[in-house]
C-alpha cells in the first residue's frame, strides 16, 4: 500500500515537473521567434544630394560707420545766444547752428573799421600830394602800410567774430543736443554729432591668406540684426595696403547705400564677400549632417542586396531600405544647405531627420519632412 501511494506521488511530481519545462520551454520559443522577427521600420526623413550653382563666398564681421560724422564743437570759447537747430533734424552744408555772444567782439571790429576809413582817407590824400612830389616817399609809403595794417586789422577781427557762429561743415542729420542758451562752452564742448547718413562704410578685417582674392569693386552683402529678413548691397571700396602685425588681418572697407537711412553707425553687420566666378557644388540640408570630433558623417539611404546581388523586397512588395554610415568632408554653409566635397554623389538620398535612432545597417521608411518642406520653399522665394 506505501509502495503504491509513493509510485503516485512520484506520477503526480513528474507530472507537475513535465508541465513546468514544458511551459518554460514554450516561454523561451516565444521569445526566439519574437527577437528573430524582422523589426519594424525605422521612420526617417529623406532627400536627395543635388548639384546646384553655388556663389562662393566669404563671411566676416564688421561695424557700420558713417560716411561722414563728426562731434561739433565751437572754435572759440564764449557764452551761447542762440540755437539754431532742433535735435534729430535735418540739416545743410553751411547752415547755422549755433550763436554765440559776440558783442564785444562786435564793438572792437567797429572801431577797426573806423581807424580803417581814417587810414584810407590819409592814404587817398597821400596819394594826391605824393603826385604833386609835396610829400616824401618814406611817407606815402608809411601812409600805405597803415591802410594795409588797418584792413589786416578789420580782416582779423572779423574772422574771430565768424567763429562765433558755428556752421554745419557737410549735410546731413544732426543728434540730440548737449547744450542750452545760456551754457558757456569751450573749445572741447561737444555742442551735438552730426551724421551723413546718406551712405555708409562697413570697415571689416578678413585673413590675408584672403588678400589674393580681394578687389576693390566686389560685392558684400550686409545683414543686420534690426532687419533680419533684409540682406542690403554694399561694394568694396578699399583694401589696407598693410596687414595688421598682432592679428595677421588685412582691414577691408565697403560702401553701403543708405536712401531711406534705415541703417545707423555703429550696427553689427554679418557679412558676406562674394568671389569672382560661379561653380557647381553638391549641396545637402544641413540637418542631414551628423557633425561630431571624429568627423562629419550623413546617413545614406540605400537598398538592401541579397544573396544573389538584387535588391531585396519586403512584404509590401517595396524595396528594402537600410541606411548607410558615410563619413563625408563639408564646405561652407548658407541658407540651410551645406557644401559636400567628398564622401557623396549626386542623387544619392540623404536622412534628413531621425538620425538619432538610427545605427549602420537599420532598417528605415522614408515619411515627409513638413519643416524641410518649408524651409526649401522660403529659400526658392528668396
Amino acid at each position: 500500500m506505501l509502495r503504491r501511494r509513493m509510485l503516485i506521488m512520484l506520477g503526480i511530481t513528474l507530472v507537475v515537473v513535465l508541465a513546468l519545462a514544458a511551459y518554460k520551454g514554450f516561454s523561451i520559443y516565444q521569445q526566439v521567434q519574437m527577437f528573430s522577427a524582422p523589426q519594424p521600420a525605422i521612420n526617417v526623413s529623406a532627400a536627395p544630394a543635388e548639384q546646384r550653382p553655388w556663389q562662393a563666398r566669404m563671411p566676416a564681421i564688421g561695424t557700420l560707420k558713417a560716411f561722414q560724422g563728426v562731434d561739433l564743437s565751437t572754435e572759440v570759447d564764449g557764452t551761447v545766444r542762440e540755437l539754431l537747430f532742433q535735435s534729430g533734424e535735418r540739416v545743410s552744408q553751411g547752415q547755422p547752428l549755433l550763436q554765440l555772444d559776440s558783442a564785444v567782439e562786435r564793438a572792437i571790429l567797429q572801431t577797426a573799421i573806423a581807424v580803417r576809413g581814417l587810414a584810407r582817407v590819409e592814404f587817398e590824400r597821400g596819394k594826391n600830394l605824393a603826385a604833386k612830389q609835396a610829400i616824401s616817399k618814406s611817407e606815402f609809403d608809411r601812409l600805405n602800410a597803415e591802410l594795409l595794417k588797418a584792413e589786416a586789422s578789420v580782416a582779423q577781427l572779423q574772422a574771430s567774430l565768424d567763429k562765433k557762429r558755428l556752421h554745419a561743415p557737410f549735410s546731413g542729420t544732426i543728434g540730440i543736443r548737449q547744450v542750452d542758451v545760456g551754457d558757456f562752452v569751450s573749445t572741447s564742448t561737444v555742442i551735438a554729432t552730426l551724421q551723413d547718413l546718406s551712405q555708409l562704410f562697413i570697415d571689416f578685417y578678413l585673413p590675408e591668406q584672403a588678400a589674393p582674392k580681394l578687389a576693390v569693386g566686389q560685392q558684400v552683402e550686409v545683414s543686420v540684426a534690426a532687419y533680419p529678413d533684409e540682406q542690403f548691397k554694399a561694394e568694396i571700396v578699399a583694401l589696407n595696403p598693410r596687414v595688421e602685425d598682432s592679428t595677421r588681418n588685412l582691414q577691408i572697407r565697403a560702401q553701403l547705400p543708405n536712401p531711406q537711412g534705415k541703417l545707423l553707425p555703429g550696427m553689427f553687420a554679418n557679412l558676406s564677400v562674394l568671389l569672382p566666378g560661379q561653380a557647381e557644388a553638391l549641396t545637402v540640408a544641413e540637418t542631414a549632417i551628423t557633425f561630431t570630433l571624429y568627423g562629419n558623417s550623413v546617413y545614406v539611404v540605400v537598398p538592401k542586396q541579397g544573396d544573389d546581388g538584387k535588391p531585396q523586397l519586403d512584404d509590401k512588395g517595396q524595396p528594402y531600405l537600410v541606411v548607410e554610415r558615410r563619413f563625408v568632408k563639408t564646405g561652407e554653409r548658407r541658407a540651410g544647405l551645406v557644401v559636400v566635397e567628398s564622401g557623396l554623389k549626386a542623387g544619392e538620398q540623404v536622412v534628413t531627420s531621425g538620425q538619432l535612432k538610427l545605427d549602420n545597417g537599420a532598417h528605415v521608411a522614408i515619411v515627409a519632412d513638413t519643416a524641410l518642406t518649408l524651409n526649401q520653399d522660403a529659400s526658392a522665394a528668396q
